[in-house]
């Protein structure tokens, strides 16, 4: 692969998904794209830069975007958000919810679904009470079709579900059968999956209390970042929370979201006034 080859490539995903190679990262296009190359019966990189600029398929630029999005993901992530989710954010969300009895959480950029089940079994193990009379929705949303359809199946290797789960958390949430873990139909039935790029418009998805964005804002340019940032802003509730990665910041970026007070990890409330709580329709729990 050439230096012209690269660069093309490099503008592809970046104006198609956001993404930001920057310099020296040929071996990672070598080493992802290359399979997609042979699977088209292709040459190599060469001919494929050649198809996506005669023969932009729909199919084969899916393809290359998929295989360069990175889904490094595991149960209960640095375990901090989750633990400032369930001692501080959600009592004092349910507090202001307490009228209506609704909550909403969106997991942007949701990988192959750890982070949504987290957030299922944390809910599950520290608030009982939410699975009656309450309205609970996540959404989980990620650009990868595939890796949503992985999410969706909630099947798991033995390998996957030791990192991050505890045995009794295993246990009492999942079902093993000859192919893995299969996570418990009662928790997939929590989870609305949605395929999304983040540099599309995502207005529709409503209003929430908390997200979660981690780990995905990292890879793209400042400016890009700012723009997320700020329509993600408008649709986060005005007592609601921002959750970013440990390397991640709004600071320097935009001035939508501040720092929440009184967390250790990278929590944010958003700047404004709050555009109100309405959101789309809402899944009931079971009592």
């Amino acid at each position: 692969m050439n230096s012209s080859d690269y660069q093309f490539l490099s503008d592809f995903l970046l104006k198609s998904s956001g993404l930001h190679l920057g310099t020296g990262k040929m071996y990672l296009i070598e080493s992802r794209l290359l399979p997609i190359a042979n699977s088209l019966g292709l040459g190599g990189i060469p001919e494929l830069v050649q198809t996506l600029k005669a023969f932009p398929k729909p199919e084969v630029k899916t393809a290359v975007i998929e295989a360069m999005t990175t889904n490094e993901t595991l149960f209960f992530r640095d375990k901090k958000p989750f633990e400032e989710l369930t001692e501080s954010m959600i009592p004092r969300i349910m507090e202001a919810r307490r009228a209506e009895r609704k909550l909403r959480i969106w997991c942007a950029a949701c990988s192959s679904g750890q982070e949504p089940y987290s957030i299922v079994m944390a809910l599950r193990e520290h608030f009982p009470q939410l699975a009656c009379g309450w309205n609970v929705e996540i959404v989980a949303t990620d650009l990868n079709e595939q890796i949503i359809a992985k999410a969706k199946a909630g099947l798991y290797t033995q390998f996957e579900v030791q990192r991050g789960l505890s045995i009794q958390m295993l246990m009492k949430y999942f079902t093993k059968n000859d192919d893995g873990w299969q996570i418990k139909p009662e928790l997939q039935s929590w989870i609305h999956w949605r395929q999304l790029n983040l540099l599309d418009p995502f207005r529709h998805l409503g209003t929430f209390d908390v997200v979660f964005c981690r780990n995905v804002l990292i890879y793209f340019e400042t400016e890009t970042k700012k723009t997320i940032l700020d329509r993600m802003a408008t649709q986060v509730a005005k007592h609601g929370y921002l959750l970013l990665g440990g390397a991640e910041t709004v600071l320097g970026i935009s001035d939508s979201f501040r720092r929440a007070e009184g967390f250790r990890a990278a929590v944010y409330n958003p700047s404004h006034a709050g555009l109100g709580l309405a959101g789309t329709a809402s899944l009931k729990l079971p009592c």
